[in-house]
């Protein structure tokens, strides 16, 4: 019989670690067919010189708004990733009353840099108010790539608690309701649940997120429908009263896949990611089943102090959230506030990094682009702050600094991203839209850790980027390529595969802004459940407008 589709002359790497050998991959509708030489089809995608692995999927995506006016979730969809995964960070859309659409566009603008008018206008918030209504609007309306979505404990929280979900934990008749919704969200499909302690995460009005103000105990018992129901992974941003030590006990007890977001390497501290993975090993020796999350990207930010997010957990810059542009101005202004703001940047800490910020973009100092700001600084006579405060002052607060803030230890990373027991992660795709673009995560892998760096092998590679997480996450009908799974494939030249440059683009709804990886090179073909959305490198409309994906429900 031939088939619908033939992917001829490649090497297959099939996604579980084993050695790539050359076949043909055959497709039928949605499905893999046959694994062969020399096979017919009614149409034939040339992969001469190619990789034919399975897509490749992202865990960590803020998509959870961007799947309705971007059903390709570009740019993933560029980069071979056919599956995604949202609502990390405990940051869903759903569930969300009516009245406090607002205050979850507010919250997501302050923690995840995204334009509360996109999200407004672009999120068809009429359609949906629990979280499997949510889900269902996202399969009605369709999407081009595969959609997982954790249920998230900020809407959650916000959703039974209102206003004082900001101020206080939930008590035992709030907890109890929010419990049974999470046992509704993963019967109707959610992947699972998550929720985060990170400090950088302020919400509406600069206040700390729902999900920080709850301690072990609560949290046990909002991952307690994961064991009843044994389905679901946990995703968690630990810190505070939410030790390493409480989340591997915690594992036991819920017996599902844990992941937490994220181990990065640090100049500053060259050791302790070595610790923590010590510690991780030692307990998965003993059963636990802990993922930590790595990534092959330096966290490279480039912020504006008009929304400077990686300052915001000073107290200086903390009282500047949602204020008006000129109470901020005024503020930057001021000696007496930059004199406080230095005293407690100088202590260090996330956010600040001087030996590595520099000037993306400035349109009234076009000649300082690329310098450091500790550079500039030194020639003005005055502190890298007054020096960073000046040249936003001169644009209106318009200017991109440039800064990695973590994970920016090449030899630790070339440490961490080919091991056991972590998941490549941290992509943050949708998230973080004008200051940084990480969606390009896999073809990166594949240009400069596999091929440049020979960090790993492409087998190992490519599992990494498909079986493995696949796995985890229960996604047993994709992931590899093997007869009977869902042709979810990305084909790409090992010689030439690498992310493309980043530029800024305004097209989101409400003239929204974002930084995007849209030219990338050596990735050939991409289909999701068999239907070719890029071919030869290029989109195809018709395909994108038959919307192929699926919502992955756990």
């Amino acid at each position: 019989m031939t088939a619908d589709v033939v992917i001829k002359g490649g090497t297959v790497v099939d996604g579980t670690g084993a050695p790539g050998y050359r076949a043909d991959v055959a497709i039928t509708g949605s499905v893999i067919v046959e694994i062969g030489p020399d096979l017919s089809g009614h149409r034939v995608l040339d992969a001469t010189g190619n990789v034919v692995s399975p897509g490749f999927i992202d865990i960590h995506s803020h998509y959870d708004a961007q799947v309705f006016w971007d059903p390709a979730l570009t740019p993933s969809s560029y980069h071979g990733v056919t599956s995604v995964v949202a609502g990390n960070c405990g940051f869903s859309i759903a569930p969300v009353r009516p009245t406090d659409h607002e205050v979850l566009a507010m919250t997501l603008k302050n923690v995840e840099d995204m334009s509360p008018e996109t999200l407004l206008a672009g999120v068809p918030w009429d359609e949906f108010e629990t979280f499997p209504q949510y889900l269902d609007a996202v399969q009605r309306r369709g999407t081009v790539l595969n959609f997982g979505c954790y249920i998230g404990q900020t809407a959650l929280s916000v959703y039974v608690q209102g206003d004082a979900a900001f101020e206080r934990g939930p008590d035992a008749a709030e907890l109890a309701t929010m419990r049974s919704l999470v046992s509704e969200a993963l019967q109707a499909g959610a992947i699972g649940f998550a929720s985060s302690h990170s400090p950088t995460h302020n919400g509406e009005g600069g206040r700390p997120v729902p999900s920080r103000f709850t301690g072990l105990e609560e949290l046990r018992e909002l991952l307690a429908p994961l064991r009843e129901q044994n389905r679901g992974v946990a995703a968690l941003l630990p810190a505070g009263v939410i030790a390493a030590d409480d989340v591997f006990a915690l594992q036991r007890e819920i017996g599902r896949p844990f992941t937490w977001t994220a181990l990065l390497t640090s100049q500053r501290s060259p050791d302790l990611h070595v610790s923590v993975i010590e510690a991780n090993d030692r307990a998965r020796a003993e059963g636990v089943e802990v993922w930590p999350q790595v990534s092959g990207r330096p966290l490279v930010f480039q912020m504006n102090l008009r929304e400077p997010f990686t300052l915001n957990t000073r107290a200086a810059f903390k009282e500047l959230v949602d204020r008006p542009q000129e109470d901020r101005i005024a503020a930057y202004r001021d000696p007496a506030w930059r004199a406080r703001a230095s005293e407690q940047l100088a202590k260090g800490g996330f956010g600040v990094n001087w030996a590595s910020t520099a000037i993306a973009e400035s349109d009234h100092h076009p000649e300082l682009i690329d310098r450091l700001v500790r550079d500039v600084a030194r020639d003005r006579g005055v502190s890298e702050l007054d020096a960073m405060l000046d040249i936003a002052l001169d644009d209106d607060l318009d200017t991109r600094f440039r800064t990695a803030l973590a994970n920016d230890d090449e030899a630790g990373v070339a440490y961490l991203i080919p091991r056991d027991n972590v998941l490549l992660g941290l992509a943050d795709s949708g998230a973080h839209v004008s200051q940084l673009c990480d969606a390009c995560f896999s073809t990166d892998l594949l240009g400069k850790w596999v091929r440049e760096k020979q960090v790993m092998t492409v087998e190992r590679a490519v599992h990494k980027l498909s079986g493995e997480p696949a796995a985890v996450f229960g996604l047993t009908d994709r992931g590899v390529l093997e007869v009977g799974r869902q042709a979810d494939v990305a084909v790409f030249d090992p010689d030439t595969v690498a992310p493309g440059p980043l530029h800024r683009i305004w097209d989101f709804p409400a003239h929204g802004e974002r930084l995007t990886a849209d030219a990338p090179v050596g990735m050939t073909h991409t289909l999701v459940n068999g239907t070719p959305i890029r071919i030869d490198g290029e989109s195809d409309l018709d395909a994108l407008a038959s919307r192929p994906g699926t919502v992955l429900r756990g």
